[in-house]
């Protein structure tokens, strides 16, 4: 039973909803029973990247306004990536009503059953999630270089990575980055690693190209990059990601061939085939 947050720098866009669907994606197609949380508890987006544009009554906002109402009926199966979703709601009557401090009652009695548990926090300091940092082990933050001029990036990771790095620390948790979005930094990429694991002390366990034909797309179809257009660039860097993140947390050494390649090809042939199959 491993919980991991990710989270983002302030602002936004970084691609921190996106990694957590699609990392959660990639763990549940390697066999883990996978549940991703939706907790950005204001401004709600994850349903989104598994196509629930509308969910029914019961969401997580339910769980936190009744707590008469089962977990169960809130977790939704996606079965085209096989992962469990706890969506939130975008109503804003089930935002003022909300008890924020089940967050954490709710987290734990849905991470004891899976194997791995993404929590999606919202941007800056995660204020709505805190509260899970005790029940988890581990903290992603994603960082988009094209935000910022590569020249200031010391200046930003002084002003919200450290930030985020000590309060994933503060709570016990293994902190890694994942830089998202790789397009004029690639030349400079390596000096970028080499500073933030030496000098900031923390792992880089992910470098995703920035890939807009394949991200917008696979937003756009409410299905993950890996799953949808597992070929393209992102879907392969965030797959390389999946195995560091996944040899950091099991001890796993993973080893990806031509197997592997054929599986991704006919998962995206059969989404091509057969475009519904979302069971909610």
């Amino acid at each position: 039973m491993v919980a991991i947050v990710i989270t983002g720098r302030g602002g936004g866009g970084a691609g921190k909803t996106t990694m957590s669907a699609n990392l959660s994606t990639y763990f549940s197609l390697s066999g883990y029973k996978t549940l991703v949380i939706d907790g950005d508890l204001y401004l709600p987006k994850l349903a989104f990247h598994f196509g629930i544009y509308n969910p029914p009554v019961t969401n997580l906002h339910t769980l936190l306004s009744n707590p008469d109402t089962r977990l169960k009926d809130a977790i939704y199966h996606d079965v085209k990536t096989g992962v469990d979703v706890l969506p939130g709601s975008s109503k804003l009557f089930d935002i003022l009503t909300m008890d924020e401090k089940r967050l954490r009652d709710i987290v734990r009695e849905a991470a004891e059953n899976y194997d791995v548990t993404f929590i999606d926090s919202p941007v800056g300091i995660p204020f709505d999630t805190i509260s899970t940092f005790r029940l988890a082990q581990y903290q992603l933050i994603v960082v988009e270089l094209g935000r910022c001029p590569v020249h200031s990036f010391r200046k930003m990771v002084e002003n919200e990575v450290d930030k985020l790095k000590a309060l994933g620390e503060a709570y016990g948790l293994k902190v890694g980055v994942i830089l998202n979005k790789i397009r004029e930094e690639k030349p400079i990429v390596d000096d970028i690693v080499e500073y933030l694991e030496e000098s900031v002390g923390v792992p880089v366990v992910g470098i995703v190209s920035f890939d807009p034909p394949a991200v917008p797309a696979s937003q756009n179809r409410g299905i993950p990059v890996v799953v949808n257009v597992p070929h393209s660039r992102a879907a392969r860097d965030i797959r390389m990601a999946g195995d560091v993140l996944r040899e950091w947390i099991f001890n796993v050494e993973i080893k990806r061939g031509l197997i592997d390649s054929f599986l991704d090809t006919l998962r995206s042939l059969f989404l091509r085939l057969f475009p519904s199959g979302k069971k909610l």
